[in-house]
């Protein structure tokens, strides 16, 4: 059960008065309690117009939080030379150098493409070509579903990272001839060989 406020008596009134009136207000604008207010709820006084849920949210474009797929991780500016470019997707130009990751597992995937990339950047090459398949699908047993060609997925992200970032220049998809989608031009920048 629970209590009523009891109110107040007429001499804790006249106290109250009192100290009330010496009172300096925070905030002028805002009504003062009237006297049968002190204990009532004072009802809120709307200033807002109606409102709705989302009615005043902006339309945003669709938001990613990570990259979908290796085709978000290749939408870079284009830092080599145009004609260079045109030339790679084209299939006109020749790899100097290629590597074969097509059926390693990430553990070991990973270190040989530092290997080779970074003792080719040191060799002087320009251009690697680094093959990862396009993936197949394996048996999906669990609740969580596997994502086909890991690899190609992952590569991209790596040749961004150190220690291969500051190596690699550019990162594109390779031209039908070369592998497709299940392979990487990989266009590292000039070694400093002094």
């Amino acid at each position: 059960m629970t209590r009523r406020p009891r109110g107040l008596r007429p001499d804790e009134r006249d106290l109250w008065q009192r100290v009330a009136a010496t009172a300096k207000a925070l905030h002028p604008e805002r009504p003062k309690p009237t006297e049968t207010g002190l204990h009532a709820p004072a009802k809120p006084k709307t200033r807002f117009a109606e409102f709705q849920i989302g009615s005043a949210a902006h339309p945003h474009p669709e938001r990613r939080d990570h990259p979908s797929g290796p085709e978000d991780m290749l939408a870079q500016p284009l830092r080599i030379d145009r004609r260079l470019h045109q030339r790679l997707m084209r299939g006109k130009t020749d790899p100097e150098a290629r590597i074969d990751l097509h059926g390693m597992t990430l553990a070991e995937a990973h270190p040989e493409l530092i290997r080779f990339v970074l003792s080719s950047h040191a060799a002087g090459r320009r251009l690697l070509l680094v093959i990862t398949g396009k993936g197949k699908a394996g048996p999906d047993s669990g609740p969580i579903p596997q994502r086909i060609g890991v690899l190609r997925h992952q590569v991209p992200h790596w040749l961004n990272q150190p220690p291969l970032g500051t190596a690699v220049l550019q990162v594109t998809q390779a031209h039908i001839r070369h592998g497709g989608a299940g392979a990487y031009y990989v266009y590292l920048r000039r070694s400093r060989q002094g």
